[in-house]
């Protein structure tokens, strides 16, 4: 028995037939009947039901077949691995962004990945909707917050913190709120692209989460609209540290209630459910971790 005795099994469960597999596989249907049967006595049991109108496997069959076709995918991706030095990846990824991390660090990245890999191209969408990944056609997505789509694979990038900030402008008139009360009496600018908390602002204190529901007269799902209107003084925002992370290095924006630890959640690559990841897939997801880690000051 060797891997491509395996290999040739596999060819005829899949096809459901000695011809289609032969043909497949590039042998006479005899030949290749014949390595089958050697296959059979080598490991003592029948593997496939022949009869002349189909062909169905046995147990012991099934069983070879799970395992064979994850060592016939695992020696795929050994071969296009190694390939990929000699030949140079090619294709095209159709991926989906959001707004704040594309802007952020995403689109430089990316260029420095098709630098790399001139044969690739990628055609990159910036939308904060969580799109359908098959139905549109998509091979990735980057999003923040939990996976719910049990049909997708979720790779993990970064924690992204949030933070509660202000002008320091703001401040000078309407003071600074020392604890989570007393944001009802400021007027807190709402991030409504998240699935909640939009309006109710959760903490975690010595271990216990804790929240607030706020009022202002402004709402948004777009955190860098917040951003400008926190710049200018006109209330305060409870956004991702990252799109606001400059303007506090400068002082621009004041962190407030530092006391609380605030939101964290995870960034991730997301892709619809597959058992081999194509290898420019692969390498396109290390090369955004690295880019995120890359500026993990700024999450």
């Amino acid at each position: 028995m060797n891997a491509a005795d395996l290999s040739l099994f596999v060819s005829v469960a899949d096809m459901g037939s000695f011809n289609k597999a032969a043909h497949q596989v590039g042998l006479s249907t005899p030949a290749l009947s014949k390595r089958i049967s050697k296959l059979e006595q080598s490991l003592g049991v029948q593997l496939i039901h022949r009869t002349t109108r189909r062909l169905s496997l046995t147990e012991a069959g099934e069983n070879l077949y799970q395992h064979a076709k994850n060592i016939e995918g695992q020696v795929n991706d050994a071969i296009d691995s190694v390939s990929a030095f000699s030949q140079g990846l090619s294709g095209n990824i159709r991926m989906s962004v959001p707004t704040i991390s594309g802007e952020l660090l995403l689109a430089e990245a990316i260029a420095v990945f098709c630098q790399k890999y001139p044969n690739i191209t990628v055609d990159m969408r910036l939308e904060n909707d969580f799109v359908d990944l098959i139905g549109e056609g998509l091979d990735l997505a980057i999003r923040t917050g939990a996976l719910e789509d049990s049909s997708l694979i979720a790779k993990p990038l970064i924690q992204s913190n949030w933070v509660v900030c202000c002008s320091p402008s703001y401040l000078e008139i309407h003071g600074e709120p020392q604890n989570l009360e007393a944001l009802k009496e400021h007027n807190c600018l709402a991030y409504t692209y998240q699935a909640k908390g939009s309006f109710d602002w959760r903490f975690t204190k010595n271990g216990k989460e804790e929240s607030v529901r706020i009022s202002g007269n402004l709402a948004t799902n777009n955190a860098q609209a917040l951003r400008k209107a926190a710049l200018a003084g006109f209330g305060i925002v409870y956004v991702p540290r990252c799109c606001v992370y400059e303007d506090i290095q400068k002082g621009s924006l004041v962190p407030i209630l530092t006391h609380y630890k605030p939101r964290e959640l995870g960034v991730y690559a997301i892709y619809p459910f597959t058992k081999y990841l194509p290898e420019k897939l692969k390498r396109l997801i290390e090369h955004l971790k690295q880019a995120y880690q890359a500026k993990s000051e700024y999450f």
